[in-house]
């Protein structure tokens, strides 16, 4: 019995079907090694010694494989044929020799593009050994990711609020989102008019033509810039006396089909023609590669959905043509098949293009055993494959000259008529976000049949008002494309690029467009300012070409981490260290913490550099960062526990604060972000009520502080959007909770109310969720009385615990498991008596160490968890508060009450000797 390892259970499943009984194919469900998330992980002063730790999931699944190769002849590694998968299987081997279960074991590497039967038995028939490039190649890429990550986290834990983790390629992502709001908000609109006649030819046809010309003079894009100069070209026009055509241009044109899809031309078009998410739709490709049940037989129905190549196997290129000539005819079908090559500089391995396995396999013959995004994913790929292998489209392009019977104005109509579909029959490609205000915007209007010299009869003359419009915001698709144009991350990184952006809270999207939040901002600036050059586009990209260099065999890996760390660590030199000599990691961090100095010289740091952005200069003479509310305080960049804000420096005689946002632009995001907005005054106390947005969102307040008594405020529910939030509804909101009436059985009151989980009724200390916080200001007696009785007539049930899900590991810090829990309201992360709630659209399964780590010690920071001891929380919470340097030597800190007995035991010369300092540093 031969063993053959593949990453997952789907995988396992349907290759175990093609070899048949000789042979017992199991999943490594995954990694099954990796570098703990704590420093000595990666040692650059030991040659790059990397330290690798099995993952306590992976520990059942390795053991199962072990026992399996007891008596087998052959161990075949069948994971994924990328350096991502190249890796695995060497992990796999790695921990199965720890064990001692690869004695006497033949152990071969096997990969295919395709989980089919023919192409999975070749790979067993013809096995190769572990390509030790591909996996250095992997190696570094890790290594270099967890540098530059335990280097610069610690560092942002300390100097910025909020802040997260540095991720080396996410951050460079980050910044091309950031810099684009910033060309957003410094985007100035400029008005331009054009204007169009329609006229009507001999033959009866319509023909809309643009003005172009005056006096000999070409119209530029900003010629008519105002509506007066539009008027007179207008008025010009209309009192022209007759129009002719001066010529007629027709030149033909052919438009060659798309190649078929690597990985990111698939996530583009996933995103623009079906509204996936990158994620999303890598995660729908790796089920069709796995395999779909199809009438009893489990079929891959793509190849390989991580590829940089455009090319295509032989036989999918005969097959595809067979397709075309049966569906489309022999006109749709070119003499010779059609061959293309990656444009890319840095394609990785050269694997096919993603397409079907068996083209014959038409989407309308699958479409019972998919669901709905299955299909849909399947349909696209199908049709992109077939159309590439299609004849080319036939264009006939016209330009339709026009003159005044003066000959001082022009005009010009452009138009394409398509004479022979071709492709375009079938597929045509979506578009990014048009060029709308660009004079080579494609103009596909049909023109009518005209001739030079034929005259037209003007009928109706329209001036159009314009505006330029700035850059648009990245999407999913243009963000992808602008990372491969520039060359930084592969196929297997952008749906992990983009969701850590969003898990991290440093983008959001907003109708399918990524926005910068207030921490993306900052960790940018922060980055750039302090590490430019190591977060520059280029140097990203070399880095990329380096790991390149390593799979081709060009160059050793360490050597690549040499290079990298010797510049990387050396950010703050330090005194008599040797110039060719490998800082650790501490030294590193030690270095950086220096360099980059208190917290307050990050705040003047980070005003400096985002000031002009957040206060521009209003054209009016005044300051734009005088205070609004106390008109003498100056306004600039603040920290806060939540986050940074824009606040006064008559702090706290002036409480004046507003997001962090362009205060008269479009990253203004309600009209309370500009201060509290006034809605009107209470009838009953005369207090003003006013709008204002805190770092939880937009609440409504009555009156100010007075002395140390805080006013009344409610928070806006979700259904209400601050721009229609009136004086009616804010002080009805203010009125909660109120008592809606006495019970007519028990005597108690009724209170309808908002709390932390919603909407809610309180009886003696029964609660009855509300459908929404409407409800909760309109209900009446009698409603609330029928819910009551229901929730009693239910039972108090059984309350369950919270069930555990996962461990994610061991904290650094005490060794004890972090656990993944199903709560009451959702899903969290436990450990020592520390909860900390999931961020919404983080999955339990999704939750890695590092994520948990920071969670757990952003929720020890703020209070102490619900049942948990105070002094357990405070010592959490200082402890994970401690750069890397510190955190060891914290370690060794006694009880307090121990230490206090120790201390009065203890000889007075005692009290003299220092205390042993810690030699490791935690992260």
């Amino acid at each position: 019995m031969d063993v053959v390892v593949v990453e997952s259970p789907a995988k396992a499943k349907t290759i175990n079907k093609y070899l048949g009984s000789g042979y017992v194919v199991m999943a490594s469900y995954g990694h099954v090694r990796d570098l703990p998330a704590k420093d000595g992980s990666v040692k650059p002063e030991d040659d790059f010694a990397m330290t690798y730790v099995t993952d306590p999931k992976s520990t059942k699944h390795l053991g199962e494989i072990a026992k399996a190769l007891k008596g087998a002849k052959h161990l075949y590694l069948a994971t994924d044929p990328d350096r991502e998968g190249e890796a695995i299987s060497w992990h796999v081997l790695q921990a199965l020799q720890d064990r001692g279960a690869t004695r006497g074991v033949d152990v071969k590497r096997v990969v295919f593009n395709e989980i089919t039967k023919n192409a999975v038995v070749h790979a067993i028939q013809h096995p190769r050994e572990l390509d030790m490039d591909l996996i250095n190649a992997q190696q570094a890429r890790r290594a270099l990711d967890y540098l530059v990550g335990f280097t610069l986290s610690p560092v942002l834990w300390r100097k910025l609020p909020s802040a997260r983790s540095a991720g080396r390629v996410q951050s460079v992502a980050l910044r091309l989102i950031c810099e684009r709001e910033i060309e957003i908000e410094a985007f100035k609109a400029q008005e331009y008019w054009t204007i169009e006649i329609d006229f009507l030819t001999a033959g009866g046809g319509k023909l809309t033509a643009r003005l172009t010309g005056m006096d000999g003079r070409k119209l530029e894009k900003f010629s008519l810039a105002s509506q007066a100069a539009a008027e007179a070209a207008a008025a010009r026009l209309a009192a022209a006396f007759g129009f002719r055509i001066a010529e007629v241009v027709t030149r033909p044109a052919r438009r060659n089909p798309f190649p078929p899809f690597t990985t990111s031309t698939l996530q583009q078009e996933a995103s623009r023609k079906l509204g996936l998410s990158a994620k999303r739709t890598m995660d729908l490709a790796q089920r069709l590669y796995e395999g779909v049940d199809i009438g009893g037989e489990t079929v891959g129905l793509i190849t390989y959905m991580r590829t940089d190549g455009v090319q295509i196997a032989e036989e999918a290129v005969a097959g595809a043509r067979q397709v075309i000539a049966e569906d489309f005819g022999k006109d749709y079908l070119p003499e010779a098949a059609r061959q293309y090559k990656t444009k890319q500089k840095n394609a990785q391995e050269a694997h096919e293009a993603i397409r079907p396995t068996d083209l014959r396999r038409r989407p309308e013959r699958v479409a019972r055993h998919l669901d709905e995004a299955q299909l849909r994913l399947y349909e696209l790929i199908w049709k992109r494959t077939i159309a590439s292998q299609m004849e080319a489209a036939r264009l006939e392009r016209t330009t339709v000259d026009i003159l005044s019977d003066k000959g001082d104005l022009g005009l010009r109509a452009t138009g394409t008529v398509v004479l022979f579909p071709g492709f375009l029959r079938l597929y045509e490609e979506g578009r990014d976000d048009k060029i709308v205000n660009g004079d080579d915007e494609e103009d596909d209007r049909r023109l009518p049949k005209v001739a030079a010299g034929e005259t037209l009869r003007r009928e109706a003359v329209r001036p159009e008002q314009h505006f330029t419009e700035p850059p648009p915001r990245y999407t999913e698709a243009t963000l992808v494309k602008r990372l491969e144009e520039l060359g930084i991350g592969r196929p297997s990184t952008y749906a992990s690029i983009l969701s850590v952006l969003q898990e991290r809270g440093y983008a959001r999207l907003e109708a399918k467009r990524f926005i910068p939040e207030d921490k993306g901002r900052l960790v940018t600036a922060f980055l750039t300012g302090f590490f430019e050059r190591f977060f520059a586009y280029d140097f990203t990209a070399s880095l990329e070409e380096r790991l390149d260099e390593i799979t081709e065999h060009q160059i050793d890996w360490k050597e690549v981490l040499r290079e990298f760390w010797l510049q990387f660590s050396r950010a703050a030199e330090t005194q008599g260290v040797a110039p060719e000599s490998l800082l650790s990691v501490k030294q590193a961090y030690e270095n950086l913490d220096k360099l980059i100095g208190s917290r307050s010289d990050i705040i003047t740091f980070v005003d400096q550099a985002l000031g002009p952005h957040f206060f521009p200069e209003n054209g009016a003479g005044r300051d734009p960062r005088t205070c609004p509310s106390c008109q003498n305080g100056r306004l600039g960049i603040k920290f806060g526990r939540n986050g940074a804000f824009i606040g006064c420096s008559n702090y706290p005689d002036c409480r004046h604060t507003r997001p962090l946002a362009v205060s008269n632009g479009e990253a203004t995001a309600s009209p309370a972000d500009d201060g509290p907005k006034l809605l009107g005054l209470d009838p009953a106390t005369g207090l003003p009520v006013t709008l204002r947005r805190g770092p939880y969102g937009h609440y409504v307040q009555l009156g100010e502080p007075v002395e140390k008594e805080k006013p009344k405020r409610a928070s806006l529910p979700k259904t209400l959007p601050p721009d229609q939030v009136t004086l009616e509804a804010a002080l009805r909101l203010l009125a909660l909770p109120r008592i809606v009436g006495t019970h007519p059985e028990t005597g108690k009151p009724i209170t309808a109310g908002l709390g932390r989980f919603g909407p809610y009724l309180e009886h003696d200390k029964v609660y009855v969720r509300l459908a929404s916080a409407e409800e909760a200001v309109d209900i009446g007696l009698n409603r609330a009385v029928v819910l009551i009785a229901e929730k009693l007539a239910k039972g108090p049930g059984r309350r369950r615990g919270p069930e555990p899900l996962r461990s994610v590991g061991d904290h650094p810090d005490d060794g004890q498991p972090i656990q993944v829990m199903a709560g009451r309201y959702g899903p969290y992360v436990s450990h020592g008596g520390i909860n900390a709630t999931l961020p919404n659209g983080v999955a339990p399964e999704t939750v890695d160490l590092p994520t948990a780590i920071e969670l757990l010690r952003e929720r020890a920071a703020r209070a102490p968890a619900k049942g948990a001891r105070k002094s357990t929380a405070r010592k959490t919470a200082a402890a994970q508060e401690k750069p890397p340097v510190e955190k060891a030597a914290a370690k060794q800190k006694p009880a307090r009450k121990a230490a206090k007995k120790a201390a009065a035991a203890a000889p007075p010369e005692a009290a003299a000797r220092p205390k042993r300092k810690a030699a490791g540093a935690g992260s």
